[in-house]
């Protein structure tokens, strides 16, 4: 049995694992560059800058802590939208894909594979990059309704590892989730052939090679030890200064 070549229908058995290969490899080197040499990624600079924004958020009495909710209620409303719409991306490319024998894109002008097959692959694949990030974005929104339950806390010791550990969490869910969106917009250009999906990976990681690295030196902050270190120290001076005026004022009358 001899194979034979079909140029259209095979590019899409070269180009498309190559495409998703250089993706994967891309983001398995960024991933050991993060856990290795975090100073050289542009999430471990903006992990050490939240981190740095936690501690000195400590410093503030609670009740003027409105900025720092305001800031991660932003947070909130990015990561809600975007689950948002990924889930009715979802939505859409469920009813495509159970009606695809209606799909009017594979048409003659694709170059590549038109089969029902081979487009059930496409969907599908995209249909799970799109529900990887409607979870992480949900997870976001978790870790950051979390942090702003503990920061808007009215009197009390809060650990600031605790704090530490919600934001930089939000964080990193709110990083795969879209990572995992540009997968899917980079499949979602397999829909019009090999072609330009292979074409949008390598574009979509050179871009990303731009913007993941860190060329700048990590600032260094001063740390705070307590959590509301700062705010105990002031009530403190408060309480001395009041009972210093009151012998004062006992020894004049």
């Amino acid at each position: 049995m001899v194979w034979t070549w079909k140029k259209e229908e095979h590019l899409d058995l070269i180009l498309v694992p190559l495409g998703f290969f250089i993706m994967c490899t891309y983001h398995l080197f960024l991933l050991h560059r993060y856990l290795k040499h975090p100073e050289f990624t542009a999430i471990g600079y903006e992990n050490n800058n939240k981190n740095a924004w936690v501690n000195k958020v400590l410093l503030v009495e609670p009740k003027d802590r409105g900025f720092a909710l305001a800031v991660l209620n932003g947070q909130l409303s990015a990561s809600t939208s975007l689950s948002s719409i990924s889930l009715v991306l979802c939505s859409l490319i469920g009813a495509v894909l159970g009606n695809s024998s209606n799909n009017y894109l594979t048409g003659r002008f694709i170059f590549g594979d038109t089969s029902q097959y081979t487009s059930a692959i496409k969907y599908m694949m995209i249909l799970s990059f799109f529900l990887l990030a409607f979870a992480c974005f949900v997870q976001t929104t978790r870790h950051f309704v979390h942090a702003s339950f503990v920061i808007s806390m009215p009197a009390g010791d809060v650990p600031v590892e605790c704090i530490q550990k919600a934001v930089i969490r939000g964080g990193n869910f709110w990083a795969v989730g879209l990572r995992a969106l540009y997968f899917a917009t980079v499949l979602l250009l397999w829909i019009f052939g090999p072609i330009p999906m292979f074409v949008g990976a390598v574009a979509t990681v050179t871009i990303l090679h731009f913007l993941d690295v860190n060329k700048e030196p990590m600032i260094r902050y001063g740390s705070s030890k307590s959590g509301n270190g700062g705010g105990l120290l002031k009530r403190i001076e408060e309480e001395v200064s009041s009972v210093v005026a009151g012998f004062e004022h006992n020894g004049r009358t």
